[in-house]
């Protein structure tokens, strides 16, 4: 079992009140249990946070490192797609 170590926090009264009926309630055994519970869910959402930080820097990356940026002039878009469609209708492939 990890080591124990005790701290002192200050919440808002109605958090504490919150706390105190989920006790109450028989949700939890001791405050320090719904304390602990919402430490391991603040974790978790800091792992997935830094999961979806990742995951944007990499589409960040593959969106930057997939072709041209800025404005696009759709006639011209237009007229390239049509050669290449006419280009490979032609292929012998």
């Amino acid at each position: 079992m990890a080591k124990i170590e005790r701290l002192s926090i200050a919440v808002p009264e109605p958090m504490a009140a919150s706390v105190r009926k989920a006790v109450d309630d028989g949700e939890y055994a001791s405050t320090s249990e719904v304390i602990r519970d919402a430490l391991r869910l603040w974790e978790t959402r800091r792992e997935l946070r830094e999961r979806d930080v990742e995951i944007l820097r990499e589409r960040w990356a593959a969106g930057k490192a997939s072709g041209r940026a800025g404005p696009i002039d759709m006639e011209t878009l237009i007229a390239e797609e049509r050669k290449n469609m006419a280009d490979s209708d032609n292929d012998p492939a």
